[in-house]
């Protein structure tokens, strides 16, 4: 795709006939499903550009990269959704400048005016994954969150993202969806909406009901999102995966097991009920609740359950010195 994130977004509500037409087209269904969510995406999930979020991308970054030189001098996002991972690892030092990219130009126009509005060094431009629209040897870093579980060829974008870097620059993902935990978290949903929007038919739990034509959207969100969502991994064979694509010193690590199994019922119940019934009190507890659940996760079960069965997994890996191009 060639078009510029200034052209105008596709109207972000898909109608019924739109959802149909989007099994048969992934990539459209990608740009549907993102341009959708692009306005209400960081209320959806709690994405911030302060503190708090700073602190989660740099830890991501830094629990594959701990001995990192920074900063690096220019990165790319693939995927970029509204520029959570990017924006917030540059405020978080580790790079200079940066480039937002995304198959939906609505993503790609809400991420780079939160860098405008950040102050950050930042432009934008709608792009495939599959098909980098940069030469090669441009970038020192490329960066990614919850991504690769959308693009149809993972180990072709990852050669994309090796024939980018220069030599011996690294790309890190994170946030992508592991076999086992997607199995878990993803029937605590379905279980928690279904417990969630049949007790609050009940009379008196009326005002906790969202109206029934934003339940409509929202299953018409879920339609898309199960069209888009095209893989899940398990942590070797991911490494085996960014090996085969060309990248060496190739680590995976995962995160999120007891924080997993708390936060997706969580997740799912907020998104069942009116914003106006989550509270900051509420909003508030629930993080702290996630992040003690992390702690457990980083400092004793991940010590005695498998890799595999975390909910989240991160990849790095470098283009050799010598490209062999």
């Amino acid at each position: 795709m060639t078009a510029r994130p200034e052209d105008p977004a596709p109207n972000p509500h898909a109608t019924e006939a739109e959802v149909q037409a989007a099994y048969s087209d992934n990539k459209l269904a990608q740009v549907l499903y993102h341009d959708w969510e692009a306005e209400t995406y960081d209320d959806k999930w709690s994405i911030s550009y302060d503190e708090r979020c700073i602190e989660y991308a740099r830890g991501r970054f830094d629990a594959v990269v701990p001995d990192a030189q920074l900063p690096y001098d220019r990165a790319l996002e693939l995927g970029c959704g509204t520029g959570f991972f990017l924006l917030n690892l540059m405020q978080g030092g580790v790079a200079k400048s940066g480039s937002v990219t995304d198959l939906s130009p609505g993503m790609v126009k809400v991420a780079t005016r939160n860098g405008k509005n950040l102050g950050l060094d930042v432009d934008g431009r709608v792009a495939d994954a599959e098909t980098i629209p940069y030469e090669d040897d441009t970038f020192d870093l490329v960066v990614g969150h919850a991504v690769l579980h959308h693009i149809p060829d993972v180990e072709l974008a990852l050669k994309e993202c090796l024939r980018v870097l220069k030599p011996g620059g690294r790309f890190v993902f994170a946030g992508e969806p592991t076999t086992i935990g997607n199995i878990y978290a993803r029937r605590l949903g379905q279980v928690t909406w279904k417990i969630t929007t049949e007790i609050t038919k009940l009379p008196f739990l009326a005002d906790w009901r969202k109206t029934q034509e934003e339940l409509d959207e929202s299953s018409r969100a879920a339609a898309l999102e199960a069209v888009v969502d095209l893989h899940t991994f398990d942590p070797s064979d991911l490494e085996g995966i960014a090996r085969s694509a060309g990248a060496i010193q190739v680590k995976a690590k995962t995160e999120e097991f007891a924080a997993a199994l708390w936060g997706w019922p969580v997740r799912t119940f907020e998104a069942a009920v009116p914003d106006s019934k989550l509270t900051m009190r509420y909003r508030l507890a629930q993080y702290k609740a996630w992040l003690g659940l992390s702690k457990l996760d980083e400092k004793v079960l991940r010590h005695v359950v498998p890799r595999k069965f975390f909910y989240n997994v991160m990849i790095t890996g470098v283009k050799p010195a010598a490209s062999g191009k």
